[in-house]
């Protein structure tokens, strides 16, 4: 069976799974939402980092959101330009961008991407427009220009110092890369509501958060950032570990917002977790899913414990560099 074929049969696949056709093409892959409280908006996902298989959870994410509720889903992958197949190590290409120009919501999930102008001007002009934005673990940096170190979003680099200090991340989403401050791999995360927030409409139904991500450190959130999730270090990789001896909660799930060169303010919500093994918990599934209700102004429509049961199979590959699944084309995830 060719590639053609494979993509035709799965696109019919998907459309009895999901009651609306699933939309492939060589920058991504578009799932149409049916009936739902997201009925009428667009999701657009952007993926594209090298480590936490951002490009297998977040097409989880989509199905999740598209059958459960209803919205339309853009799934948008790092693209080897030579192949045509996804490959995360590929930091300077993600076609498909433009979908941004009509999205409702951009979920970010990128590590140190080095993107030409041209794409870089969609998501430039989605942040600059007042709509909603979704920051997952690396966003935090989710650039770093050193190809085009002299192009006119090179301040957006994680690491830029001065009037628009830490990059996109710091001053978008509230805090760049700073270090691990679990020990990565051997001290996973267990998620408690900031204090204050227990009734806030983004934690209805979200309990028992863990993953076998690993806390980051962070100096200070910028701008209006209110915590939402505290991560409390764990002593190992089990749900059930105690706590790290000696390490303080951290928030890693914060809610802030950003006003843009238009004038217009959007509503962020980051959280620094996000390896693909977090998404196997349904805590963690569902305040993802709550995010983006709230992000889009619709907090009195988040179900008091929303479906977040996994649509067909999920079984990502252990996270690390270069452990990604080889040779795949973006309807491969779906």
């Amino acid at each position: 069976m060719n590639w053609l074929t494979r993509s035709i049969v799965l696109s019919l696949l998907a459309a009895l799974s999901f009651g609306a056709v699933a939309r492939g093409d060589e920058a991504g892959v578009t799932l149409q939402g049916g009936d739902g409280p997201g009925k009428g908006k667009h999701i657009v996902f952007v993926t594209g980092d090298e480590e936490y298989r951002s490009e297998e959870s977040m097409p989880q994410m989509a199905k999740i959101l598209s059958k459960h509720f209803g919205f339309t889903c853009t799934v948008l992958f790092a693209i080897d330009p030579e192949t045509g197949g996804v490959d995360p190590e590929t930091s300077d290409n993600i076609p498909g961008l433009e979908a941004l120009d009509g999205a409702d919501l951009m979920v970010l999930f990128t590590r140190f991407r080095d993107l030409p102008d041209d794409q870089m001007k969609h998501i430039a002009d989605y942040v600059n427009s007042g709509k909603p934005i979704i920051g997952l673990r690396t966003a935090t940096h989710a650039f770093r220009f050193e190809k085009h170190k002299d192009g006119p979003y090179a301040s957006w680099s994680f690491n830029n110092k001065g009037e628009f200090d830490g990059g996109f991340g710091r001053q978008v989403l509230g805090e760049t890369w700073i270090n691990h401050y679990g020990h990565h791999q051997v001290e996973s995360t267990r998620g408690i509501p900031a204090p204050g927030m227990e009734n806030h409409p983004l934690l209805n139904g979200v309990k028992d958060v863990w993953g076998p991500s690993d806390v980051y450190a962070i100096t200070t959130l910028t701008g209006d950032s209110k915590p939402v999730i505290l991560g409390q270090v764990l002593t190992g990789m089990n749900q059930d570990d105690a706590p790290a001896p000696g390490k303080e909660l951290v928030p890693v799930a914060w809610i802030k917002t950003w006003t843009g060169d238009s004038g217009k303010t959007s509503r962020v919500f980051t959280t620094t977790m996000g390896h693909a093994g977090d998404l196997k918990n349904p805590g963690f599934r569902r305040l993802l899913v709550n995010a983006c209700f709230w992000g889009l102004g619709m907090e009195d429509a988040i179900p008091q414990e929303a479906n977040v049961d996994l649509v067909g199979t999920y079984d990502p590959n252990p996270i690390g560099f270069g452990k990604q699944k080889k040779g795949l084309k973006p309807q491969d995830y779906f």
